[in-house]
């Protein structure tokens, strides 16, 4: 125990906070690269690219961090989840290896067809794995069926069901709203203009497919929204999420990209917070024996391990955080093209 809240409730905070800083950091460099092909100049796509260029690997860290997490502190729901996830892990996988191909690639060769060729494919795995992301994530917080021996039991196919279909769709939308927002802050002259425009747009689209995905959650998926109807207190969460997004129009239409970056960052905070509090203390929901679900106690390891884990966490964390705020402070500013640049 720590300040009264047991190990592996803390892990589960700081697994989810890793999760979080992920989802906000690199959600901009996914979404900026899905959106990559509405740009049409060559110009245009060089500035996006090099907007995100000194930032996105060191994003990455974060995913990183947060498997080391799940394998160090919850390793049965690690067995699980990624003996399950097998595939789209896979895909995903296989996306951020040919993103990071593309963009290293394509300014190798002044051909434009070259250049399309790999612009195509940088927005084509961008797109792949935030719908991989989505998913995966619609279908742990509705849960999973699993055996006895906590395998999962059903099939690819499975994975397709309408929930996480539209969780996936949502994140698709909400990556390429942040990333809009994101180069919007970055640029200047036409392609800002360009920006705002298409930054307007995807936020109508996140609109519509978080306000469905809401309401078939309501519907639907009760059990996601049981523990926040129970407990009062609770409400906060949704309604500074709400306020957050409310936001985002009105910073858009006066032109203070921060403060709309800055809401957009909390939307995604927050949606991932309610997730945290309705699956708790669950890590995989087994929809065939809810009593036999996988919990942070249930895939927890040793308390001895625990404890050796937050004390390197309490150390690590707050450096690679450290880290990328330096990172960001060095290459603050409007995106400028030189002899170095993508």
């Amino acid at each position: 125990m720590f300040l009264g809240i047991s190990y592996n409730v803390w892990w589960y905070l700081i697994f989810g906070a890793v999760i979080t800083g992920y989802a906000i950091l690199d959600g901009f460099d996914l979404g900026a690269g899905a959106l990559h092909l509405f740009l049409k100049k060559e110009e245009s796509r060089r500035i996006a690219l090099n907007a995100i260029g000194p930032v996105w690997d060191g994003n990455e860290v974060w995913l990183v961090i947060g498997g080391g997490a799940l394998f160090a502190g919850f390793p049965v729901a690690y067995a699980t989840i990624f003996s399950a996830f097998y595939l789209p892990v896979m895909i995903f996988l296989i996306g951020l290896i040919w993103r990071a191909v593309a963009i290293e690639f394509r300014s190798k060769e002044p051909s434009p067809r070259w250049r399309m060729s790999w612009d195509f494919v940088y927005t084509f795995a961008c797109v792949i794995i935030t719908l991989s992301l989505g998913l995966m994530l619609g279908n742990i917080v509705q849960g999973l069926p699993l055996n006895e021996n906590s395998e999962f039991t059903g099939d690819l196919w499975y994975f397709f069901n309408p929930f996480s279909i539209m969780v996936a769709i949502t994140t698709l939308a909400l990556f390429m709203m942040h990333g809009a927002i994101y180069l919007a802050m970055k640029t200047e002259n036409r392609l800002y203009t360009k920006l705002t425009v298409l930054a307007k747009n995807f936020n109508v689209f996140f609109l519509v497919a978080f306000s469905i995905t809401t309401l078939y959650t309501l519907l639907y998926i009760p059990h996601l929204s049981n523990t926040i109807k129970s407990n009062p207190q609770y409400f906060i969460i949704p309604m500074l999420m709400f306020l957050a997004i409310a936001n985002i129009p009105r910073q858009l239409k006066k032109g203070n990209y921060r403060s709309a970056f800055f809401s957009s960052a909390i939307t995604i905070a927050g949606l991932l917070i309610i997730v945290a509090i309705e699956v708790f203390p669950n890590l995989v929901l087994n929809i065939s024996n809810p009593d036999k679900s996988i919990t942070v106690n249930s895939a927890a390891s040793s308390p001895q391990t625990m404890k050796t884990l937050l004390l390197i966490a309490g150390i690590g964390t707050p450096l690679v955080a450290l880290y990328t705020g330096f990172v960001f402070w060095t290459f603050k500013g409007k995106v400028k093209l030189d002899e170095m640049s993508y």
